[in-house]
């Protein structure tokens, strides 16, 4: 079975604040009734062609209900088979915590209903039971505040060939084309800060991204191989800071920083990792990698690792 075989579809958890607007209080989480079933599930879809999941979610969850919203941690993935055109095809789905941002919902064919239920009241309604496992991965964290997204910097050349200062050294071509590929990558998220270690080809790695966005990358030192050692728990109280703001907020650093860094907060945290039993190794990424991070109250609840589009080598 390949992967052109296997049908992809994304959806997620459409939450919003109880009445009293504070996520602390109780939230509210959205469920949909599709009249061809008869069933109350939550807003998904299949992907377009050249899409990516996450990308498909918002863009079905707003089809469905009517609202946009600014995606938190990823719940995990339901696969089964479906019948389709007269044989059995396998599906999976992915699901994100998805916070409503704004709009309001119109009856269609697909979708003639929508509530907005409390957790309990929500797991009672529900009709299938893959559906009950997103929603008890939702339940088992406190809802997403804000999303840090760390890239560790693109394809640079090698280190050994380099004759200047190090420092200095930037992207190579494949690098370049990296650094293009988050413009897209990034897409789902409203990026409001760039901040950047002070190396070349740090800085270089997001300057697309901050080009088409709007927004100028900071430099700071610390972020880089050369600042961060002896100053970790400074760097970690930068990352906290961070999470607190009311904006996403991009960060770019180097292969000997991000695993050790990330580790550092997980540990702080109590944040069971899927690779836990490697402890800070468990970070590691590849050139031109990243992770979201989020965050509840300055507490980090979920890491996820983000495949970047393919590139040329």
């Amino acid at each position: 079975m390949t992967d052109a075989e296997v049908q992809r579809a994304a959806g997620g958890v459409l939450w919003r604040p109880q009445p009293d607007g504070n996520p602390a209080g109780g939230v509210e989480v959205a469920l949909v009734h599709r009249p061809r079933y008869d069933d109350w599930t939550l807003p998904k879809g299949k992907l377009n062609p050249g899409e990516s999941d996450l990308a498909a979610a918002l863009r079905e969850i707003e089809e469905e209900t009517g609202y946009t919203g600014a995606p938190g941690r990823h719940l995990g993935e339901v696969s089964y088979v479906k019948p389709t055109a007269g044989e059995d095809r396998p599906k999976v789905v992915h699901y994100w915590e998805i916070r409503a941002q704004g709009g309001f919902f119109t009856p269609n064919e697909e979708v003639d209903d929508l509530r907005w239920l409390a957790l309990d009241s929500a797991e009672s309604l529900l009709t299938r039971e893959t559906d009950h496992g997103i929603l008890e991965a939702f339940r088992s964290q406190p809802v997403t505040t804000s999303v840090v997204l760390m890239v560790r910097h693109a394809s640079a050349g090698s280190r050994d060939r380099w004759k200047g200062d190090d420092r200095a050294r930037p992207l190579d071509a494949r690098g370049r084309r990296q650094a293009a590929a988050l413009v897209s990558l990034f897409r789902p998220w409203v990026i409001a800060e760039i901040i950047s270690a002070d190396f070349v080809r740090c800085v270089q790695t997001i300057e697309p991204l901050g080009e088409s966005i709007g927004v100028s990358v900071k430099e700071d030192p610390l972020l880089s191989e050369l600042g961060y050692p002896g100053n970790e728990a400074q760097v970690v109280e930068l990352m906290r800071t961070l999470a607190n703001r009311d904006a996403v907020v991009c960060v770019c650093s180097q292969g000997d920083v991000i695993p050790d860094l990330l580790g550092r907060l997980a540990n702080e945290d109590g944040l069971a990792t899927p690779s836990r039993e490697h402890g800070r190794r468990s970070f590691k990424m590849p050139k031109g990698g990243s992770w979201a991070l989020c965050w509840s109250g300055g507490r980090l609840v979920g890491t996820e690792s983000l495949k970047a589009p393919p590139v040329d080598p």
